[in-house]
């Protein structure tokens, strides 16, 4: 993955950063590239939604070579298109109370001034759409299709999200009702259950929720999903979902899985399941590199090269080089080198635990990604089963910079697949079994100790990782290029 550290290749990355010339060049050069259909319509833009069908204007972009033909992709859009116009008119409300008493009935109680005491059964609601589970390998475009659905739906009650940013919300939800209840005196117990009427506050925002990414590997999480989405469906909330798991694999191995098993039911019941296979990896097919982006720590001159570079973009910023404390839910994460909208961190500031109370999560690197276009994230360990819980945030980290389009610049001591492996844990974990009181076996086939799930999300960040280094996902993080063209 890293290439010799070369006068050229640093004056093509120049040329990439720093040279606003260089996005017409992108344009001349243009390559089949699944994401680029995102430059169409904005699909944030409810406002702005295409009057052509979803397969048509698959199909114009297909001819305009911004993506290449395949006919898996093309059949999953067939179905999502049925959904699409389902969802026109769609409204959840009805779900929200019951239903009234046929008119006739009321009528008879109105004129008799009496009960009937053969009152009729309420009309039943008809069943909301049913909605979609894809799943499949890294790169195989799940995500554009859910995009692209997304964008072409018509309805003003939907929420696109990552499924880590949602599962935060929901915590933060939830953390708001707790503190809003009334202090309990001496003798007076009440138990509260918060998950219900948080959801039943999303059910009445929102009709359709598209998730990117779903995966299970908290515990915490998994104890909460099936009350949780139980009543989001309850209410009639439509879910569109990509993942890299199948149903039947979510929370694999997880701890108290056989408690999760009712979740999966519940979500192949009111989701049709596909599977997308294409075989292809879009994200790193046909793509023009931006340059060395990726730097092993034991090349020569590394670390003076990331400096270089770093001091070309404080250039550009017009700010001093300083350290920048953000707020995050009432607690402080300082980054000690940062100019303007670039970061200069260490794995160790941004994955581990020294320098903080608790370790940085999810929320801390979503406001990262809002406040910075571009951070080096310096000795990148080779992460091995010790290491499993740093693993699991830097894919926590990359999944979030993936999603806003934040630059990433990586010194690291192996290359990237070999970044991950598993090997080591042993005296830990046996620590942490005694801890549960579990047999010794358990580390053999649990994911807590295995990491199994720490290593199969991995191999998506190795996948973004190398689409975070073409040239034109450098152009397109650019924030000040995106000003200029009226992109938020």
């Amino acid at each position: 993955m890293a290439a010799s550290t070369t006068p050229a290749a640093y004056g093509r990355l120049l040329k990439v950063l720093l040279n606003d010339t260089a996005n017409t060049c992108l344009h001349s050069r243009r390559k089949p590239d699944y994401r680029y259909w995102r430059k169409s319509f904005h699909c944030s833009d409810s406002s702005a939604v295409p009057s052509v069908p979803l397969k048509d204007h698959y199909d114009r972009l297909v001819q305009r070579d911004c993506l290449r033909r395949d006919p898996q992709q093309r059949r999953v859009l067939h179905q999502l298109e049925q959904l699409q116009d389902a969802l026109k008119d769609y409204s959840n409300s009805m779900y929200h109370s019951p239903p009234a008493a046929p008119a006739h009935t009321a009528q008879h109680e109105e004129t008799t001034g009496s009960l009937n005491p053969k009152k009729e059964e309420p009309t039943p609601l008809p069943p909301p759409p049913k909605g979609f589970y894809i799943y499949g390998d890294v790169g195989s475009g799940k995500t554009m299709l859910m995009d692209l659905f997304y964008s072409h739906v018509q309805n003003q009650q939907k929420q696109r999200v990552h499924f880590n940013d949602f599962m935060l919300g929901i915590h933060r939800r939830i953390h708001r009702r707790k503190q809003s209840l009334p202090k309990r005196g001496l003798g007076k117990m009440f138990t509260y259950d918060p998950i219900a009427p948080v959801a039943m506050e999303i059910g009445a925002e929102t009709c359709l929720l598209c998730f990117d990414e779903f995966q299970v590997t908290d515990i915490a999480d998994a104890m909460i999903l099936k009350q949780l989405f139980h009543t989001l469906f309850t209410t009639g909330v439509v879910v569109v979902a990509t993942s890299n798991r199948a149903p039947d694999d979510l929370y694999k191995n997880g701890l108290q899985r056989d408690t999760f098993l009712p979740f999966i039911d519940m979500l192949k019941k009111h989701c049709h399941t596909i599977c997308l296979d294409t075989g292809i990896d879009y994200r790193t097919l046909d793509m023009d590199t931006a340059g060395k982006l990726y730097y092993l720590t034991q090349e020569p001159g590394s670390g003076a090269f990331l400096d270089m570079l770093f001091d070309e973009l404080a250039l550009q910023q017009k700010s001093a080089i300083v350290p920048r404390v953000l707020s995050v839910q009432g607690r402080e994460v300082t980054l000690r080198k940062t100019c303007g909208t670039v970061a200069d961190c260490t794995f160790e500031e941004l994955c581990g635990q020294l320098l903080y109370s608790q370790p940085l999560g999810a929320g801390d690197y979503l406001e990262i990604a809002r406040s910075f276009d571009t951070v080096f994230i310096r000795h990148v360990p080779v992460m091995t089963l010790d290491l499993k819980d740093e693993a699991k945030r830097f894919t926590i980290l990359i999944d979030n910079f993936y999603d806003r389009k934040v630059r990433v610049v990586v010194q690291a001591a192996a290359p990237l697949h070999q970044l991950f492996i598993q090997t080591g844990g042993n005296e830990r974990d046996r620590q942490l079994l005694d801890d549960l009181g579990l047999s010794g076996e358990a580390d053999e086939h649990l994911s807590l100790f295995t990491a199994e799930e720490e290593i199969f999300g991995f191999s998506r960040t190795v996948s973004r990782l190398m689409e975070m280094q073409t040239e034109k996902y450098w152009i397109e993080g650019d924030r000040r290029h995106r000003k200029k063209q009226g992109n938020p």
